[in-house]
């Protein structure tokens, strides 16, 4: 529940006089010049001195209903995509690399999304020779050297059992580095002419992708491409059909979707697919997976529309007449700011915060009036578009979207939403190329370690701004509360973890009160770390830099134990998760 609380000014001390030389008549001008200013509309306030020590009204109560959840959102409800653009730049060949597994296992449980705007141009081909299927450009030593060590880097892992786990030489990743800084140009050109090439998924990199999800606790959504079409405007199964029996063949276990925002294909392919059409290639999916005995049963997921405009909530309407009983949640994205103009101020707005609150009700209405209760979630969120800004969508400041992001789709019912991108070119990831995980990263990891699916109602008493006329009030100190992870051994059931933001720059006291009143207190306060302050891609958690250890493992996340009964003093412009030790709470007792 976001919470909306403001504080004035402290008002001058009680000690202070007027100067005894000030005469009558200067006092009369005073009260005077004050009534005409308030009758020309002058509202601004006059600047006061304060007393020496005294400290703005900024205490705030916070209670938390216990006995019931407001909501309950899957147990993946932090998810993670993958875009079909590794296999373009060359990343996929390196998915099985140990330090990029520990960071994705860290992340689990969760399902991971293959899917974006290349999803429908790509096609599948049984092909087991990486070599003879690989292309792009880049120097003559990448022939020699690079493609060699992925092969001789296949052949080593074609004799593993289990999870295929690779550690790749540094100079092979400088190398893929080089590469991949060459197509990035190349993605940037299709994204923005908004012309994409074919991409070839053979049956060796399926393989690879599987493995990463398999070894990392992941379960795979495999989104297939949707923009083949028959003369008539039906969709064309050939290859899709082909890739279900290849994993079939492998007894691999996953879901299923079809297409990625199905209302861009006019401008993208020059031939628009509506809302029922869409239904019925939906339903012609679900046929086809049913014969198959390992998939018979499998979770299908879509329409993935885009922002739930006039004309997507139209498609989406015919959508769910003809195929909304057909898939098992019903599925749309959401981008937050042009990545081209964005500042870092952007982030920290709070009109920008609350753009997605509407949309989520714009969803509901439409997936409420043919199937009441049917999950919804939301795929492919990114806070920055067109890949995203160096320095900006990589850095602590754009955690304040995502953490917004969660709260808010979990207080509004939204029971997944799947992150873009764990990993790929561009600026919106969680972990760059160096396999080193950026601010977001910490982030999440923090959210997956302690809270946990069921959504608690928050109570607040304090000072609330008066409402003026034609003005939305919007704060900046959001606070969320959730049953604490039940996986997290350190916490009893029954424990309860606020998630806060305070986008004001001046800190917040906050009391605890009624059944957290006087309970022990976890502290996990995320700070920017070093001297690019907001723009950092590096954090510290309670004063002390997160990096990983030096073995590739995670480190250790250590709380600050604050006094039972402590006011808790929210930094300026931070975030945090404060961990509410053994209040019993009857919602958290029990899964």
């Amino acid at each position: 529940m976001r919470v909306l609380c403001a504080f004035p000014e402290a008002m001058p001390s009680s000690n202070s006089r007027p100067p005894a030389c000030l005469a009558p008549v200067a006092l009369l001008a005073l009260l005077l010049h004050l009534s005409l200013s308030s009758q020309v509309g002058d509202r601004r306030p006059l600047p006061v001195d304060r007393a020496p020590g005294l400290k703005e009204k900024t205490l705030i109560l916070l209670d938390v209903s216990t006995k019931n959840p407001v909501r309950t959102v899957n147990e993946n409800f932090l998810s993670l995509q993958l875009d079909p653009s590794i296999i373009h730049d060359g990343w996929l060949d390196f998915l099985s690399s140990k330090r990029l597994v520990t960071l994705a296992r860290g992340l689990s449980p969760a399902f991971l999304r293959f899917g974006g705007k290349r999803t429908d141009f790509l096609q599948f081909q049984n092909l087991r020779n990486p070599a003879k299927s690989r292309g792009g450009p880049g120097p003559d030593y990448y022939l020699k050297n690079y493609e060699d060590d992925i092969v001789r880097s296949d052949v080593a892992l074609d004799k593993q059992k289990g999870c295929k786990i690779a550690q790749h030489p540094d100079v092979m990743l400088e190398l893929q580095r080089e590469k991949a800084a060459q197509m990035h140009l190349v993605l940037l050109k299709e994204q923005f002419s908004n012309t994409y090439s074919n991409l070839v998924l053979t049956a060796r990199s399926l393989d690879k992708l599987y493995n990463f999800a398999d070894c990392s606790g992941l379960h795979l959504i495999f989104a297939l491409n949707a923009l083949r079409r028959n003369p008539n405007n039906s969709w064309n199964s050939s290859s899709a059909l082909s890739l279900l029996k290849y994993s079939a063949s492998k007894k691999y276990n996953i879901s299923w979707e079809l297409g990625n925002e199905p209302n861009n294909y006019r401008t993208m392919h020059g031939r628009a697919v509506n809302g029922s059409q869409l239904g019925k290639d939906y339903i012609q999916l679900k046929s086809l997976l049913q014969p198959i005995r390992i998939y018979s049963r499998a979770s299908l997921y879509g329409p993935n529309i885009g922002r739930p405009r006039k004309n997507v909530i139209a498609l989406l309407d015919g959508f769910m007449k003809v195929a909304g009983s057909t898939v098992d949640a019903v599925t749309w994205q959401h981008c937050y700011i042009d990545g081209r103009v964005v500042k870092v101020m952007d982030f920290l707005k709070t009109r920008l915060l609350d753009t997605l609150s509407d949309q989520i009700r714009k969803i509901q209405k439409v997936v409420n009036t043919y199937t009441p209760g049917k999950k919804i979630w939301l795929e492919g969120v990114v806070t920055t578009s067109a890949g995203g800004t160096n320095n900006l969508s990589d850095s602590y400041a754009a955690g304040f979207l995502w953490l917004n992001t969660l709260g808010m789709l979990a207080n509004q019912g939204i029971d997944v939403v799947i992150r873009h991108s764990f990993f790929d070119h561009g600026y919106n990831h969680l972990v760059d190329q160096n396999f080193n995980p950026l601010p977001d990263y910490w982030l999440s990891l923090l959210y997956k370690r302690l809270i946990g699916p069921k959504v608690l109602a928050v109570h607040v008493a304090g000072l609330q701004r008066k409402p003026r006329p034609g003005r939305v009030i919007r704060d900046k100190l959001r606070i969320y509360a959730h049953c604490t992870n039940h996986h997290n051994h350190n916490y009893v059931r029954g424990s309860i973890t606020l998630f806060i933001i305070n986008l004001h720059r001046s800190r917040k006291k906050i009391k605890l009160a009624g059944t957290l009143r006087d309970k022990l207190v976890h502290q996990y306060l995320l700070q920017p770390y070093g001297q690019e302050g907001l723009k950092s891609k590096s954090v510290q958690l309670n004063g002390q830099p997160l990096v990983m250890v030096d073995d590739g493992t995670l480190p250790e996340l250590k709380p600050r134990p604050l006094r039972a009964g402590r006011t808790l003093v929210i930094p300026p412009v931070t975030m945090g998760f404060y961990v509410v030790k053994n209040v019993n709470a009857l919602a958290c007792r029990y899964r």
